[in-house]
């Protein structure tokens, strides 16, 4: 990990100025049995010193020059990220999902490392929760679940790992330090001369001048403009409202059905997923009597490889059909789209803005950034995880519901796979979408229907609210893969043990 932040990440940072257009994620682990609270924090604070990221604080860059730097934490105190509260009453999981709700809209205290987690008791059937909230700034989804192993187990009773040393704070020379601050702020200054942050600002203020400029510094604010030309808005007649109103639902599949019907339908998981998104959206629609025959969503895409960075993902935009049509015409004509998803991701939003970003007042970073969501109807995002039975605290993860960031749309619905499972968070803008309730229903009226085209049948999609309510005790039904998979073993073997 680098102690300063890529332009994507310094990007994020800033435009939280917004809360709109806030970059936090969660997820909610369900589990079968309270876990063991002091064990854990042995964990955690073992995690903490395997990764410094998360005893550092973000540092701006002197005057705002260039991206921001990570710095140790002087007061990190691990109590104040990790709280232990009980829920009231029949601890219903409408009452989790509410508290995981506000707990992810909360901000951070920016003189502090930006997570937090929340360990919840009672809740109904015996089962607790960990409720864990993290800046993207510091890990994307899939960095998220790499995380994790830092504390989860693969047997209830796993010995708990030798302890590291505490690592040691170097503020001998603090002057050197921040000598080396201003030296990389300024060096990112001069990566874009001042000549071209007046072209900008010039060009933006003044379009019709762009020809006066140079030829390449003229593409770079044409790219910009663009950017804040392009105009199409969001199709949907029924989501053009936004507000810092939200509610979660929370949903499961069975990882084996889909897998089946995706390869029956000649694609991949991928395609079933963002087929049942837009075959929901569509549905949704035609009941509420505003049909639409195509909406946009923004997927968030993973780039990561062995070298990669905390963040390695970027954002692909799609027209997808809704209109009314069989299934597996929609899977066909999604299928299609994304053999061609990787070719197009050059074209994200924010990642053609932040390599200037910081030439760029954070007004009109905003402005780029709200105009650009106002385009989406909905966000997706798919991550994978294990399919073996995982365990936190020697309570086993019945069910991990992730909690994806909104950024101005209606909805997002992310996806983590899960023992078996394909458990989602279905985030929702409650002045966008007036019935959360119904559009659940309609996602898993549609997973239903791409089921059909399994070989094998399994239960396929059932809200964890009506699991929790019926006191099951086992997980969602599914096939288990008992293999380790080959990134688990290979990053059990990399990272500190």
């Amino acid at each position: 990990m680098t102690e300063r932040m890529t332009d994507a990440e310094g990007l994020m940072w800033r435009l939280e100025k917004d809360p709109f257009l806030s970059s936090t994620f969660s997820n909610i682990s369900i589990l079968d049995r309270p876990m063991n609270v002091a064990a854990f924090m042995r964990r955690m604070h073992r995690a903490t010193v395997a990764f410094p990221r998360l005893r550092q604080r973000v540092q701006p860059a002197p005057a705002n020059l260039g991206a921001p730097f990570w710095q140790p934490d002087p007061y990190f105190d691990l109590a104040h990220h990790v709280r232990h509260i009980a829920l009231p009453g029949e601890g219903s999981m409408r009452q989790l999902l509410d508290l995981a709700t506000l707990f992810t809209a909360d901000p951070f205290d920016r003189a502090r490392p930006p997570w937090q987690f929340l360990i919840v008791d009672n809740v109904a059937g015996g089962r607790s929760a960990l409720i864990s909230k993290i800046h993207h700034t510091i890990t994307d989804g899939e960095g998220g679940v790499l995380l994790s192993m830092q504390f989860i187990d693969l047997e209830r009773d796993a010995p708990e790992p030798a302890p590291l040393s505490e690592p040691e704070i170097d503020d001998s020379h603090p002057d050197d330090d921040a000598a080396d601050v201003l030296r990389a702020a300024m060096a990112d200054a001069l990566r874009i001369p001042l000549s071209f942050v007046k072209q900008v600002r010039d060009a933006l203020s003044d379009p019709a001048g762009l020809p006066t400029t140079g030829a390449e510094t003229a593409a770079s604010v044409r790219a910009v403009m663009k950017q804040l030309g392009d105009t199409d808005p969001a199709r949907s007649p029924l989501w053009t409202k936004r507000s810092l109103g939200r509610r979660l639902e929370a949903l499961s599949v069975s990882y084996r059905t889909m897998h089946e019907a995706s390869k029956a339908l000649g694609g991949k998981l991928n395609t079933a997923f963002v087929t049942a998104a837009a075959d929901a959206a569509g549905e949704y629609h035609r009941r509420l009597g505003a049909p639409v025959e195509s909406l946009r969503t923004s997927m968030a895409v993973s780039t990561r490889t062995d070298e990669s960075a905390s963040n390695a993902f970027t954002l692909v935009r799609l027209i997808v059909p809704t209109g009314e049509m069989p299934i597996e015409e929609r899977f066909a004509a999604i299928n299609e789209m994304a053999t061609s998803m990787r070719a197009a991701s050059g074209e994200a939003s924010l990642d053609t803005l932040a390599g200037i970003a910081q030439a760029l007042p954070i007004s009109v970073l905003t402005r780029l950034a709200r105009a650009q969501s106002q385009t989406v109807d909905f966000a997706t995002s798919n991550v994978r995880g294990a399919g073996i039975p995982l365990f936190i605290g020697g309570a086993r993860i019945l069910a991990n519901h992730p909690v994806g960031p909104l950024g101005g749309v209606a909805f997002n619905l992310t996806l983590l796979s899960n023992d078996g499972n394909l458990d989602m968070g279905l985030h929702v803008d409650t002045a966008a979408v007036a019935d959360p309730e119904l559009l659940r229903t309609c996602v898993e009226e549609s997973f239903a229907k791409i089921a059909c085209f399994a070989p094998t049948q399994t239960p396929t999609a059932r809200s964890s609210s009506a699991q929790v309510a019926d006191g099951d005790s086992a997980p969602l039904s599914g096939a288990t893969d008992v293999r380790k998979p080959r990134w688990w073993r290979r990053l059990r073997a990399s990272t500190p043990q």
